[in-house]
């Protein structure tokens, strides 16, 4: 057994994947399997003897870096500390990106199983994520399918990433991002057999195309292809997801939008930086402005010294659009973050 930020896990007895579906609301799988493109997941979710499927609650923020810190580490930002893709560093005055490893507060289950004479292998869409992933980890493999054409053994364990998946580096903004990290997965499963891989992809394709429609269709058609492949080199096969997905407009098509930092300003008289000012943050926030953009339904609020706590807590709340406004305490014990970020 293996013991990680208090659970206690079995090794593996033989190859296991785990697969992080960026973005995959249940329903685009449900639609795939129901428009017969996904053999391979209808077979599995149809038979109990082959696989168990579960609806869980992410972690909230639902984002990419929370949520894959808290797969990988089996615990709550509470305890590993990455509370979003991006926040506001008090200590500096700056707003900075959590992709810096001095962030991560816990051990990851790849460092354990690395230590534990396990090999590890980790493949990434984005590159935002491989060295918070990996941190920790020895003697494995990680790198990212956004920067395949840069690996190196001294920094990615492996070189040539390109010509052992027989693919060109894909944009970052397509289907073709994710595509790469599956058929990586195959070939190192193929060529280096790894006790444990980790897949995690981007779901650009999912902030672009509803379930059921043919480009998310055609997405999960090839998820399905490369899953059948693994399952037949006798891998044990997880797949989880990040966090889900929902429509950002509203019935007439028009984004559905709360601008958070205009109210905040109008209200308190002053803007960001700004004596009495307050300063909003959308954790959401990374580099890969094209499908995430402001698109995140969560925000954190700096208010200044002095402002009327309550009265801004119950104005918000009485907004359209607004679901619920927490303190800092509350939103701490109620979602599991860290209270200090």
């Amino acid at each position: 057994m293996l013991d990680v930020n208090g659970r206690a896990y079995r090794l593996p007895q033989q190859p296991t994947v785990v697969v992080c579906i960026d973005g995959c609301e249940p329903e685009y799988i449900a639609q795939a399997v129901a428009a017969g493109v996904a053999p391979w997941l209808a077979r599995t979710l149809g038979d109990p003897g082959r696989g168990t499927a579960l609806v869980g609650d992410c972690v909230v923020p639902t984002f990419t870096n929370p949520n894959n810190l808290s797969i990988v580490t089996g615990a709550p930002p509470s305890v590993h500390g990455i509370c979003g893709n991006y926040l506001f560093d008090t200590a500096s005055g700056t707003e900075v990106m959590m992709n810096d490893p001095k962030w991560l507060r816990a051990p990851t289950l790849f460092a354990a199983l690395s230590a534990a004479g396990r090999r590890c292998a980790i493949v990434t869409a984005k590159d935002k994520l491989r060295r918070l992933l990996g941190h920790g980890m020895t003697g494995g493999i990680c790198f990212s399918s956004e920067k395949a054409d840069a690996v190196t053994m001294a920094d990615n364990g492996i070189a040539d990433v390109l010509g052992l998946v027989g693919q060109p580096l894909p944009d970052v903004y397509s289907a073709a991002l994710s595509a790469f990290v599956f058929a990586a997965g195959v070939q190192l499963m193929r060529t280096q057999r790894p006790d444990v891989m980790y897949l995690s992809t981007t779901d650009y394709i999912q902030h672009k195309h509803a379930p059921g429609t043919p480009g998310a269709n055609q997405f999960y058609a090839m998820i399905d292809d490369h899953l059948a492949q693994l399952d037949a080199l006798g891998c044990v096969i997880a797949i989880t997801a990040d966090h889900g997905m929902n429509a950002k407009t509203g019935m007439d098509a028009q984004p559905d939008v709360v601008y958070l930092q205009d109210l905040l300003d109008g209200w308190l008289g002053a803007g960001v930086g700004q004596p009495g000012g307050a300063r909003v943050i959308l954790p959401i926030t990374d580099p890969y402005v094209v499908h995430h953009g402001a698109l995140g339904s969560f925000a954190t609020v700096y208010l200044p010294s002095g402002c009327d706590e309550a009265a801004l807590i119950q104005r918000l709340a009485a907004r359209r659009g607004i679901e619920g406004v927490y303190t800092r305490a509350q939103a701490a014990e109620r979602f599991e973050l860290p209270p200090d970020r």
